[in-house]
């Protein structure tokens, strides 16, 4: 699940992550009490206006502006409030932009240079560590730092039985030309940020930039924050904060009847009980000649009421050209299923492209029966590479 830059902050602030004295708004009204609020509190006399949406590179799309004045305060409010931003991570129709975040300006006059750096905690699922990858060329794309200058870009490995050891935050501030005062405040904040990472069972926090005031003060300009959704039944306030907006309205649907849904560009949909299935479904589409158009996963109980519902969620998609529905009983039985799926046909009308039902496991033999005498247009398949075959015919 992923949360907007202003929730993410608040989470690093209450785990004692600096970051800049914001207000988040939904009106330019809003906004301007923000921002006098801000200068009255910090007394900055700038401030950065953000929109909040559920994507990197807004800067580049028009949603990141530095108001110098309370009038383009209101002005810059008025232009990133409702708008499409369209970002080099959205697609052509961008996201709409309901909120956005009200920022002291940490850009200020003093004894030593501003600097920017890149810092993001993530699991490696090579070694199963968790790694802080930092870079000295912060506010950048990392992926462009990567292929350009990949010996600026660092990597610490943590050991999960010991957690993160002084002497890392020592090794990572160093590595990023720190000394003095900033040096301290480097250790600390790296300290407190994976402190926070850990804590909130989170999938990544990328930090970009993190940024040295003129002062020598270190603070989160950014945060982009991930968390692992199957650790979200320990964190119900985290969970609260889901904005259900910034979903595909499809896996948002399929979520709320249980069912575990991924929207790819595909031509071929899938229905099966089972990740590990899923991954081998998807495989055998791609050797057929065809391109998954989703990863669909009914789970265990896959019954007449299930099966609809997921028939319903693919056939939303106009690029499914057949679905293929992939399912080994276990502990469902075949006969079971096939007779969902007849209902689900039924109950659906009039469906237009071509379905291959392949059932394997407990009473498989039985529920090709039920799908084969159904009427319907429905092709029944027990292996896996007759399935694989039916879906290589109805794409020719």
């Amino acid at each position: 699940m992923n949360l907007h830059e202003y929730q993410g902050k608040g989470i690093l602030k209450s785990f004692g992550v600096a970051v800049p004295e914001s207000i988040v708004a939904d009106t330019p009204e809003k906004a301007l009490e923000a921002a006098k609020s801000l200068q009255e509190s910090t007394g900055s006399e700038s401030w950065a206006i953000k929109a909040q949406i559920h994507a990197g590179g807004r800067g580049k799309g028009g949603g990141v502006k530095i108001a110098k004045s309370l009038e383009e305060v209101t002005q810059f409010a008025n232009d990133i409030l409702g708008m499409q931003l369209v970002t080099p991570q959205t697609d052509a129709k961008g996201k709409l932009v309901q909120l956005i975040l009200v920022e002291q300006s940490i850009y200020y006059p003093g004894p030593s240079e501003i600097q920017e750096f890149y810092v993001s905690v993530l699991l490696n699922r090579e070694t199963g560590k968790n790694t802080i990858m930092y870079s000295t060329e912060g506010g950048m794309d990392i992926e462009k730092v990567a292929e350009e200058t990949p010996h600026l870009i660092f990597n610490e490995e943590i050991d999960p039985a010991v957690g993160i050891q002084g002497f890392q935050c020592r090794k990572i501030a160093f590595n990023l030309g720190l000394s003095g005062q900033a040096f301290k405040e480097m250790t600390k904040f790296v300290a407190a940020l994976y402190k926070a990472y850990d804590a909130i069972d989170a999938s990544l926090f990328e930090i970009n930039p993190v940024f040295k005031t003129s002062d020598d003060r270190i603070f989160a300009a950014d945060s982009k924050v991930s968390i692992d959704d199957n650790a979200l039944y320990r964190h119900k306030d985290i969970a609260e904060m889901r904005d259900d907006t910034q979903e595909d309205p499809t896996e948002v649907e399929a979520a709320s009847h249980d069912l575990n849904f991924v929207k790819l560009d595909g031509n071929v949909g899938c229905m099966v009980n089972g990740a590990g299935l899923a991954m081998a479904t998807m495989d055998i589409i791609k050797l057929s000649g065809g391109e998954p158009a989703n990863f669909l996963d009914v789970g265990g109980t896959a019954n007449a009421e299930r099966v609809e519902k997921a028939f319903r969620i693919i056939l939303k998609d106009e690029s499914v050209k057949a679905i293929l529905v992939n399912i080994f009983g276990g502990i469902v039985r075949c006969d079971r299923v096939a007779q969902g799926v007849v209902d689900a046909y039924n109950n659906i009308g009039d469906i237009k492209v071509p379905i291959i039902v392949r059932l394997q496991g407990t009473n498989a033999i039985e529920g090709k029966e039920i799908i084969d005498n159904s009427g319907l247009k429905v092709i029944s398949a027990i292996l896996l590479q007759d399935a694989a075959d039916r879906v290589k015919e109805v794409l020719a």
